[in-house]
């Protein structure tokens, strides 16, 4: 079954040409299922069948997976069983009337410009490391690109002079996205020295945000960094890297900006994705209301 995997994996790297995340999260959630069928003694794809898939999506419940994960690893099976059905390696596919858990509807978490103002003010630009916190930060909310796409930065990717970065996203689809003049001086600053101080001699590193060993930052240690910062800010709501996206977009929408714009910044295949963002600056306004207006309270 391994065996198969990894030709799989391959194919979606070499066919599909999918990012190294995707690859990555493809691999774990595999590997994880490989791990449960032969421990049950199943070594063979051909051992599989649909109950056999169907327990081990409860045992992922079982031990608390959020919705989004139990999807993910069924869209991984799905994949896997569909690439080995269309192969012929497989006369039956197990996966087919596997039944996809109903997603969480839950509200994105949207800091208030205070709680960022605290944030993007934490890390002291006077250390390498901070110069590269604060520059990582300020462009994470002036851009609302993905954490995955903050950290695959390449140094030819920022144009400073020019204030703008070029990104690439899901799909291997480009995309030009303005900086503000912020974001541009944190980043010159980090550029001008401190960079240089984080590559320990790796001169062939082309990543633009380095971690302390001089190769490119982690999607686990710029959590560790947020959550860091976030805790240092006085700021009491569980934030994650992407609480920085939904930020950015509904600050924007709140502000004026058109939809069409953010989608594209944000790289929404789906217009209706980014629209969910439209209301947040309406209930921010009742709560001010709410908060203020004299009669808004029965007393």
């Amino acid at each position: 079954m391994r065996a198969h995997m990894q030709t799989f994996i391959r194919y979606l790297e070499t066919e599909r040409q999918l990012s190294r995340n995707t690859l990555d999260s493809y691999e774990r959630d595999l590997a994880g299922f490989a791990e449960y069928a032969e421990s049950l003694g199943l070594l063979q794809t051909e051992d599989i069948q649909q109950h056999h898939l169907t327990m081990y999506v409860q045992s992922l419940r079982q031990q608390g997976r959020a919705v989004a994960t139990v999807s993910r690893h069924m869209v991984s099976l799905r994949s896997f069983f569909q690439y080995l059905t269309r192969g012929r390696v497989l006369v039956y596919d197990p996966s087919v009337h596997l039944e996809t858990p109903k997603p969480e509807k839950r509200t994105p978490l949207i800091l208030p410009v205070e709680d960022i103002e605290k944030l993007l003010a934490v890390p002291d630009g006077r250390s390498p490391a901070g110069a590269r916190d604060k520059a990582m930060l300020e462009v994470l909310y002036a851009t609302g690109i993905r954490v995955s796409e903050l950290i695959s930065l390449q140094l030819d990717d920022a144009n400073v002079p020019l204030g703008f970065i070029r990104c690439t996203g899901t799909g291997d689809k480009e995309r030009i996205i303005p900086l503000g003049r912020l974001a541009c001086d944190a980043l010159s600053a980090y550029l001008d020295g401190p960079r240089d101080s984080l590559m320990k001699g790796a001169d062939g590193e082309r990543a633009l945000f380095l971690n302390q060993q001089g190769h490119a930052m982690t999607r686990q240690g710029f959590w560790k960094l947020i959550k860091k910062h976030a805790l240092e800010a006085g700021i009491e709501a569980d934030i994650t890297p992407h609480s920085l996206r939904h930020s950015f977009a509904a600050h924007l929408l709140e502000n004026g900006a058109d939809l069409r714009s953010v989608q594209e910044m944000l790289g929404h295949a789906d217009i209706a994705t980014t629209q969910i963002y439209m209301g947040m600056g309406k209930a921010r306004i009742k709560d001010v209301y709410n908060q203020a207006h004299p009669r808004a309270k029965a007393k």
